[in-house]
């Protein structure tokens, strides 16, 4: 193998990705395929898989999906036992499914805090509980979480989602300290604001999007394949040394 094959080709890892027939998550499972992995998708719609599926396979990619509800415990931890079905165990894990509840605070009834937390937070813990442990003893294991902005700091009504995405990194961060010494890395990835069907209702608003776009560094809102470099590094074996880290991939959003 060359030397970047060696840094940063995925061949012959299997990768799970949920929330990967839609936005971001699309973006990644696209990236990693392409990289070489085999990957399931995960995602509530059959028809968004199965496009998604088709899409990879007429690139020449191994992909295959699973329909799951990560919408409940039981939903999730469901889905996590059957995405180790059609190629077994995965060597990468990446969560990206989220919902994007975001009623003012003293709007949010326990409804919405129990379906954020339960998607945004919930189903990514179930998923390491049922990978991580199986990771570690196989000696590699990157585990990938898609945060937000709303983790660091409150806009456009962070509410209980901005909760959530917080939680999900302080995950990443104890899943880090359990798991990286037997070769399992944790990181999320930071967006800034991304063209994505997930935040289509603030896209309503065109001076608002376009309020968010002057406020990055490069002068643009995001796309998903904006992430997928950042994808493939950190499920990869150039990563191996990065662990417990939230990466901001925002177009220096987070520092203007």
């Amino acid at each position: 193998m060359s030397y970047l094959e060696d840094l940063f080709s995925l061949a012959g890892r299997t990768a799970v990705v949920t929330g990967g027939s839609s936005g971001i998550g699309r973006g990644i499972a696209t990236a990693l395929a392409r990289a070489g992995a085999r990957v399931v998708l995960v995602a509530r719609g059959r028809e968004a898989l199965d496009d998604t599926v088709r899409e990879l396979t007429d690139l020449g990619c191994e992909a295959t999906a699973v329909v799951g509800d990560l919408a409940t415990r039981a939903g999730a931890q469901a889905a996590a036992d059957d995405a180790a079905q059609p190629y077994g165990e995965p060597d990468v894990v990446v969560s990206s499914a989220g919902i994007n509840l975001r009623p003012p605070m003293a709007d949010v009834d326990a409804a919405v805090w129990d379906a954020t937390m339960t998607v945004n937070l919930e189903a990514p813990f179930w998923f390491g509980q049922r990978f991580g442990p199986g990771m570690a003893g196989r000696g590699y294991g990157p585990l990938v979480h898609v945060s937000s902005q709303q983790a660091h700091r409150a806009f456009v009504t962070s509410s209980v989602y901005g909760v959530s995405k917080g939680g999900l990194e302080s995950l990443a961060r104890s899943q880090a300290e359990a798991w990286s010494p037997h070769g399992v890395t944790a990181n999320t990835l930071v967006p800034g604001f991304v063209l994505t069907p997930l935040n289509q209702r603030l896209q309503q608003d065109p001076a608002r999007v376009a309020a968010l776009a002057d406020r990055t560094l490069v002068g643009r809102n995001g796309v998903p394949a904006d992430f997928a470099g950042a994808a493939v590094f950190l499920a990869g074996p150039a990563s191996g040394y990065v662990t417990g880290q939230s990466i901001h991939v925002d177009g220096g959003f987070s520092v203007h």
